[in-house]
């Protein structure tokens, strides 16, 4: 178990490797507090600015051997501990753009303690650019530390930087989105607090060797126009295997839109080869909650996977948090989306007034090209406590990742609480377990009861005696007692034992519901892999 305290995000933040275990995600990249606020520009304009340009200057770079940054931070940021990282806060009038008369300011992220590997951050004006450069004057400094340490202090770079908007008012300007550690970085919807993460990119996640993470190391960003809502961003990525040039656009709003340009470029083979990474937490909740004692009923980021068909199948796979790694592989042929979802929005389902894991937002990620064969992958790791991520999703493409190779995937990625593409089929609400058979019965861990309840959609034109079919597949598995319940006009549930046949292999199942030969329903995917 990793300690979010103790963990490197930026050089080792990692799932790990099969052969030695997957790492939990840890989520002090993603939990900083108080603002920032970065010092005005004073860099030399340099050469004009564009991103096929940086397109050009990674494709060459990726052909020559890789190189860490030499750049090196000043030691009393260096030996930073979590606790006394954390008491560093950005001075909000020192924002760029403060009083600019536009509605964006941006702040940066000290680098120090868990952010060893300083980045630098350019604004473009036009076609120029000039560097943000950053001293120790621009950051407040709290108990446990003593600001006189930190006076005269020269920065390097810093770990990242994050965005404000009026997004809720207009007279405030609240936090949009931020990138900091690696390649992580997280957006808000209206009315959304932070929970899930995405990534520039993945490099063998649970692929039997350690992962790599690689970096965005420099920062290109659009200086806002009076009433200019969208806003560009540039990034260069680079780690021993990849380098990468990333295009944003932000467009803020109930559902934040993040337009993004990956243009990829490998210096070494990679056996997995993830796109759209995304990482979420999942503790526990109404299908798998065993082994927890807390007053709260779920505890959770997102609660299920999402993926669009081009046949207009939806597949939703609520996540567990297994006893031992769980992976899961759904394949598709020109995808039409996948996203980490949180469907529960009732408070009375989480109880947690601090948390508030109800406006947690959920992120779809829309493929704007065909992206062809491949498969989206699911990893879950198990976990003790809700400080840390262990649930990853991303898209690996069928086609091999080898050496020399050239790629490009655009997508767009929807930050909120209903990001989910619209549909006529009657959606997955719930999903429950516990002990098979009767109140009578024997306990037996072979056998498990799920419950999967389907609402609204072609349902709510149906009566109860309509002839729904239940369409269950099951392996490794014995499907018994079976019973299809109309509990309300709209709200189906569906009730079943599965017996396990091999208790040392998860047992798999889909479920949909079938009106003349049609499927109403989305689908159900399930994996049952906890001996309980």
């Amino acid at each position: 178990m990793i300690d979010r305290r103790k963990f490197l995000v930026t050089s080792s933040l990692c799932l790990g490797s099969l052969s030695g275990g997957l790492g939990l995600l840890t989520r002090a990249a993603l939990a900083q507090e108080g603002t920032a606020a970065p010092a005005a520009p004073v860099a030399a304009p340099a050469p004009a600015f564009s991103f096929d340009g940086l397109v050009e200057q990674m494709r060459q770079k990726a052909r020559e051997a890789y190189q860490e940054s030499a750049a090196e931070l000043p030691e009393r940021f260096a030996t930073l501990d979590y606790d006394q990282y954390r008491a560093i806060r950005f001075r909000p009038d020192k924002a760029v753009w403060r009083d600019a008369g536009v509605n964006y300011e941006m702040q940066a992220f000290p680098p120090g303690g868990l952010y060893s590997k300083p980045v630098q951050i350019y604004e473009v004006d036009g076609p120029n650019l000039r560097e943000l450069h950053f001293t120790g004057a621009d950051f407040e400094y709290r108990e446990p530390l003593n600001a006189a340490d930190f006076e005269g202090q020269d920065l390097p770079g810093v770990a990242g930087f994050r965005l404000h908007y009026p997004l809720n008012r207009p007279e405030y300007k609240d936090e949009l989105i931020a990138f900091l550690g690696s390649s992580y970085f997280r957006a808000l919807g209206k009315g959304s607090i932070y929970g899930l993460s995405a990534r520039g990119l993945a490099i063998d996640t649970a692929a039997g060797r350690p992962e790599e993470f690689p970096s965005f190391t420099r920062f290109f960003i659009e200086r806002p126009q009076p009433g200019q809502n969208s806003l560009k961003i540039w990034a260069e990525l680079e780690s021993e295997r990849v380098t990468g040039a990333y295009a944003f656009v932000v467009t803020p709003g109930i559902n934040t839109e993040v337009e993004v340009d990956a243009r990829i470029f490998l210096r070494g083979d990679v056996d997995r080869l993830g796109i759209a990474p995304l990482t979420s937490m999942y503790l526990f909740g109404e299908n798998d909650r065993t082994g927890f004692d807390d007053f709260r009923p779920e505890v959770h980021d997102s609660d299920g996977l999402l993926i669009l068909h081009a046949s207009g199948e939806r597949q939703w796979r609520p996540l567990v948090n297994p006893r031992n790694l769980a992976l899961s592989f759904f394949s598709a042929e020109k995808l039409q989306g996948f996203g980490l979802i949180q469907r529960d929005r009732n408070f009375e389902n989480y109880q947690d007034t601090e948390a508030k894991y109800e406006r947690r937002p959920s992120l779809w990620i829309e493929p704007l090209d065909d992206w062809g064969n491949g498969h989206v992958m699911l990893a879950e790791i198990p976990s003790q406590k809700e400080i840390h991520d262990n649930i990853a999703a991303f898209w690996v493409p069928a086609e091999p990742a080898k050496a020399g190779a050239e790629l490009r995937f655009r997508y767009r990625m929807y930050w909120g609480r209903e990001p989910e593409p619209g549909t006529d089929l009657a959606q997955i609400t719930d999903t429950r377990t516990g002990h098979g058979g009767s109140a009578a019965s024997d306990y037996d861990n072979a056998l498990r009861k799920f419950v999967v309840e389907f609402k609204d959609g072609p349902l709510l034109s149906i009566g109860g005696d309509a002839a729904l079919e239940p369409k269950l597949w099951a392996q490794n598995a014995e499907v018994r007692n079976p019973l299809l319940q109309q509990l309300q006009p709209g709200h189906w549930r569906f009730i079943f034992d599965l017996y396990r046949e091999d208790a040392n292999q998860p047992s798999e199942m889909s479920l949909s519901l079938f009106l003349n030969g049609k499927a109403v329903t989305e689908t159900w995917m399930y994996q049952w892999n906890k001996t309980v």
